[in-house]
């Protein structure tokens, strides 16, 4: 379909995603009594279309998996366009969506990744450098971050390529903030022994 492959297309690991906040309508301030119709959710899925297949390819690693996550990301984002509040972050909403949808897939496919996790305490130790690594990150770990457990490309995504605070990752994945911690802090120190063993060689 047309709006898969507009996600498709927009695909790449070179460019950053700048972060943007994906307000959605001209009325974004309205009173948080109010629900958005099925068209700002429309408009949202329209902006936030590549970023979710993005989402979608991390997780699953193949390309028609990531597919079909983004199709029934925007079913279901459109059959609930009343739960959505105008005013907050449409893009985290549909990430959320996107990381339920996959949870159900693999569970009904009965495919589990390791969950990757270290002490949270751990991260709290290199948590001040996370503006400088963010940048670096960004621009080489995607290369190697196919490697890692599920739950561990989750966070780094969302976290180095999206941009999203802790808190917010936590959001979106439904785990507690010292969960996301944990799985960055372990994808770190994973990274950084393939990228020393790269160095080596």
């Amino acid at each position: 379909m047309a709006i898969v492959e507009s996600g498709r297309e927009a695909y790449g690991w070179s460019r950053p995603v700048q972060r943007r906040k994906d307000r959605i309508g001209p009325d974004a301030m309205r009173g948080s009594g109010e629900i958005a119709s099925e068209a700002e959710v429309r408009h949202g899925l329209s902006v936030t279309l590549p970023r979710l297949w993005r989402y979608g390819f991390v997780l699953s690693r193949q390309r028609d998996w990531a597919d079909d996550l983004v199709q029934q990301t925007c079913l279901r984002a459109l059959e609930r366009h009343g739960q959505f509040q105008p005013g907050s972050r449409i893009d985290h909403w549909l990430f959320a969506i996107l990381n339920s949808v996959w949870l159900n897939e693999v569970r009904a496919r009965r495919v589990r990744f390791g969950q990757g996790t270290v002490e949270a305490e751990t991260s709290l130790e290199v948590d001040g450098a996370r503006e400088t690594e963010a940048k670096v990150l960004a621009g080489q770990v995607m290369r190697l971050v196919g490697d890692l457990p599920e739950a561990q490309r989750a966070a780094v995504f969302l976290a180095y390529v999206e941009g999203l605070t802790y808190r917010e990752v936590a959001a979106v994945l439904d785990v507690p903030v010292g969960t996301v911690m944990s799985r960055l802090a372990a994808a770190r120190a994973k990274l950084a022994d393939r990228m020393s063993d790269g160095a080596a060689k």
